[in-house]
This record gives C-alpha cells, sequence and structure tokens, in this order.
C-alpha cells in the first residue's frame, strides 16, 4: 500500500525519503559522468610515431627568390649547387618557384651564412625560414598520416613541371633523388641528397607493405646499382622524375618497365 500524507511519502507505512534521496544522487552522479544528452564518453587520439633516427627534423633554412619562369629557378639552384649547397626549387601555392638551401641549427648560423653570400656575391636578397614554417612542427614526434598526406601533395605540386634537376649525368642516372629531397625537406625531414644515402636511410619494406610517402627504387643493371627513386601515393602509383625532356609524372608500379626493374622499398616515418 503507498499513501501520501504531509509527512511526505510512505511505502508500506514507512518513510522512503532517505531512499529517493540516495537514488537522485545515483543519478546526479551517472549524469556528470556521462555529460548532457548521455554523450558516450571521448575516445583517446592513438599514440604518435616517432621518427626513426635515420631520419631527423630540418632545422632553419635560407629561401632565395620568387621567380615565375622555371628556367630562371633552374640555374639559381644550379649556381648554389656550384657552391657546395643542397638546393632545392618548388612551386608555391600562387604558382611562383622559389628556392631553398641548408639546414641551420639556429638562425643566428643561417643569417650569418646568408650575409657572407651577399658579401660574395652569390644571393641577394633572402629570407629565413623557420623549422614552425613548415607542414611539420619541430618535435620528433609527428602525427604520421597527416604527414604522409602533406608529402603526397607536395610531390602532386610538382606534377607537369619539366624535368629541370641539378647534377643528372650518364653514369649516375637522372637526379630524381633532387625531387624526391626537396619534397621531404619542404615537410621538415631532413633526407639524404643522393638516391644511394636514402635507400641506406631508409626501413625496408615488401612492395605490399608500401604506404603513402613511402619511396621506391629502381635499377637498370645487374648488380642492382640504383638509377631512380620515387614517392609512392598509393593505389599502386608512385611520383617521379624520368628524365630529361620529361614532366614529373605519375606511373604505376605495374607498368612493364618499371615492374622489371623494381629493386625495392623504403619506409622512412
Amino acid at each position: 500500500m503507498v499513501a501520501v500524507s504531509k509527512a511526505g511519502l510512505f511505502l508500506n507505512g514507512r518513510r522512503c525519503r532517505s531512499s529517493l534521496l540516495r537514488l537522485a544522487g545515483i543519478v546526479a552522479t551517472v549524469l556528470m559522468v556521462w555529460g548532457c544528452g548521455a554523450r558516450m564518453p571521448v575516445q583517446p587520439l592513438p599514440e604518435p610515431t616517432p621518427l626513426p633516427e635515420a631520419i631527423t627534423p630540418t632545422d632553419y633554412t635560407i629561401q632565395l627568390g620568387t621567380f615565375t619562369q622555371l628556367d630562371n629557378a633552374v640555374r639559381f639552384t644550379h649556381s648554389l649547387e656550384e657552391q657546395g649547397l643542397e638546393a632545392y626549387y618548388f612551386r608555391d601555392a600562387k604558382g611562383l618557384f622559389k628556392v631553398r638551401f641548408g639546414d641551420f641549427s639556429s638562425r643566428e648560423i643561417a643569417h650569418s651564412t646568408a650575409e657572407r653570400l651577399v658579401r660574395e656575391g652569390i644571393i641577394e636578397a633572402y629570407y629565413i625560414v623557420s623549422p614552425d614554417e613548415v607542414h611539420v612542427v619541430r618535435t620528433r614526434v609527428r602525427r604520421t598520416q597527416v604527414l604522409r598526406e602533406n608529402i603526397v601533395n607536395t610531390a602532386e605540386s610538382f606534377l607537369g613541371l619539366p624535368y629541370r634537376w641539378g647534377g643528372s649525368s650518364v653514369e649516375q642516372g637522372f637526379d630524381c633523388s633532387g625531387l624526391v629531397m626537396a619534397v621531404y625537406r619542404l615537410n621538415g625531414l631532413k633526407l639524404p641528397r643522393s638516391s644511394k644515402d636514402q635507400y641506406r636511410a631508409g626501413r625496408r619494406i615488401d612492395q605490399e607493405e608500401l604506404v603513402e610517402g613511402d619511396l621506391v627504387f629502381f635499377t637498370m643493371s645487374e648488380d642492382d646499382k640504383i638509377f631512380h627513386v620515387g614517392i609512392y601515393v598509393g593505389e599502386g602509383k608512385f611520383i617521379h622524375a624520368p628524365g630529361q625532356g620529361k614532366t614529373i609524372r605519375v606511373n604505376f608500379l605495374s607498368d612493364a618497365y618499371y615492374a622489371q626493374r623494381f629493386l625495392g622499398a623504403r619506409a622512412y616515418l
């Protein structure tokens, strides 16, 4: 029997106010934990992946020029390479060409180097690019998937450009490694300059394990000497600089020419 009186609610003749208060406290606690609208708890983000020791973040870089013509950027890049500087050019979001070189541990060292080159008449106006201005921040930990996407996007920005890289020779193979180095360094990663060193620096993976941003290598000799390198962009495709007189383009690993010459793949992230 349930009865209501001025004294409160009774159940079978017993006061249950204290029971209701306890129940209300439990409900309030549940609502505080779950939040308004009974939302599910937020799932924690996956742990970031540290970079391997073989690849380190870039530091301060010197940027030069704003060229409307690719050939002018190429000539400027060549003149810097003749000075022993690892220079590379790229096309920005506005379609203009710029040149970068160097990797300096501090802004002061980058500035003093640039000023020396100005006094020697090698460069004129310049801009110091800090590590925080590239696609990734200056820490040892990266959100790997975002970084891979940035690498692919950067590689795609070179598509259609005529092949105009420095240092190519018949003996060493076309300097496709210059494109790969530029893409990685524009994303804040200090990839080595030559394809041989790039191959050594990476972690060996099978072709079936390839993920966007990994590198693929090719050979044209029986002794497996590295002749060519490209950036894997997913779906069996890679971006590369195929050689003089050709534009930077996309090809499939399954294309007969490249399938027969495939040497191996390397991961750096």
